[in-house]
C-alpha cells in the first residue's frame, strides 16, 4: 500500500447503509471508518492486507475469525450490549450501548459497573447482575427508569465465559403504545357501563365491524344483523350525504368530527343523534374510525 494514497473517511452509520459502494471504494484506496468523529476502523483490499505483514494475515485460524465477526456483529446490532468480566470491570461497550449512557466507550472500559454505571446499581435490575455473575443465570425481563425517569428497557443478562453480557433494547414507545390501548378499552367499557352512547367501529370502506348494545338498541337490530352494514344505512335519506361528506373529511384531515343527524329505527322512527366521528389511525395507515352517536334530549 503506497503512502500517497490518502484514505477516505465514512462514519459508522453511512458505513453500514452503503458497505457494497465502500467495499468498491477499498479496492482503490483505504476507507476509514469513524465512530463519533473519531476514526475507528480501516477497510482496504485483500491485496493490501496480505502486504501489510508479509502474509501471516492469512494465517488467520478460523476461530480468530470467527471472534473477529463476532466481535463487528456486536458493532451493529440495535440492541445495546455491554460485557462485563467476573470482577464486574467493562470490557465492551457496543455503540448503542454507548449511546443509551451517553459516555464515550473508552471512559467504560476497565471501570467497575457498579462505579461507571451507578444508575444500575440503585435499580431492580443490581441482583440479577449479581445471580448472572455468580450463579450463571439468565434473566429477560421489562424494568422501568434504569438510565433515566419513565423510559423502559428490555434487558437481557447472558452468562459468557469471560463474565456475561448486559443487552439493553429502548421499549418505551412499544410501553407507550400499550398503555394507550389500554386506557382505550377502558373508555370504551366507560362508555358502555355509562348505556347512553352508542358507538361503532367502521372500516375504512364506512362498513359497521362492531357496534355495542346500546347502538343496536337504538336500532333495535341485534349486532350480526348490522354488520358489514355501511353505517350510512342506519341513517335517514336526507342525513346520508352530510355523514359521508363528515367522514371522508376524517380520513383526508385525521380530524374528528361532529354532526347532528337522525338514526332510523327497525319500526321506521327518526331518532334525533349527534354523531361524534374520529380515525383509527394505525402505524402506516388509516384502519378505519370509531363513531359514537348521543340521543339529542327531548325538546
Amino acid at each position: 500500500m503506497t503512502a500517497a494514497q490518502e484514505p477516505q473517511r465514512v462514519s459508522a452509520a453511512d458505513f453500514i447503509r452503503g458497505f457494497a459502494n465502500w467495499r468498491l471504494q477499498s479496492a482503490r484506496k483505504p476507507v476509514v471508518v469513524t465512530h463519533h468523529g473519531k476514526d475507528a476502523h480501516v477497510l482496504i483490499s485483500l491485496d493490501d492486507y496480505r502486504r501489510l505483514d508479509g502474509g501471516d494475515a492469512m494465517n488467520a485460524t478460523p476461530q480468530s475469525e470467527l471472534s473477529a465477526s463476532l466481535a463487528m456483529l456486536v458493532e451493529c446490532v440495535r440492541d445495546g450490549i455491554i460485557v462485563i468480566d467476573r470482577q464486574w470491570r467493562i470490557l465492551s461497550v457496543n455503540p448503542v450501548a454507548s449511546d443509551m449512557i451517553e459516555r464515550a466507550t473508552a471512559t467504560l472500559i476497565g471501570d467497575n459497573l457498579a462505579s461507571a454505571l451507578p444508575q444500575f446499581g440503585e435499580s431492580l435490575l443490581f441482583q440479577r447482575i449479581i445471580r448472572l455473575i455468580d450463579h450463571r443465570e439468565r434473566f429477560s425481563g421489562d424494568l422501568p427508569g434504569i438510565l433515566r425517569p419513565r423510559q423502559w428497557l428490555h434487558v437481557d443478562l447472558v452468562p459468557l465465559p469471560a463474565g456475561g453480557a448486559i443487552l439493553l433494547r429502548d421499549i418505551s414507545e412499544a410501553m407507550e403504545s400499550l398503555a394507550a390501548g389500554d386506557m382505550r378499552q377502558a373508555l370504551a367499557t366507560t362508555v358502555d357501563v355509562d348505556g347512553a352512547i352508542g358507538h361503532a367501529r367502521l372500516s375504512v370502506r364506512e362498513t359497521i365491524d362492531a357496534a355495542n348494545d346500546t347502538l343496536t338498541s337504538m336500532v333495535g337490530v341485534d349486532a350480526a344483523a348490522i354488520r358489514r352494514v355501511r353505517f350510512s344505512a342506519l341513517l335517514s335519506v336526507g342525513c346520508r350525504a352530510a355523514f359521508s361528506e363528515a367522514i371522508e373529511g376524517v380520513f383526508r384531515s385525521g380530524e374528528p368530527a361532529r354532526i347532528a343527524s337522525q338514526i332510523v329505527t327497525r319500526e321506521g322512527a327518526a331518532l334525533d343523534v349527534t354523531l361524534s366521528i374520529a380515525e383509527i389511525r394505525g402505524a402506516y395507515a388509516s384502519e378505519g374510525a370509531v363513531v359514537l352517536v348521543t340521543r339529542k334530549p327531548a325538546g
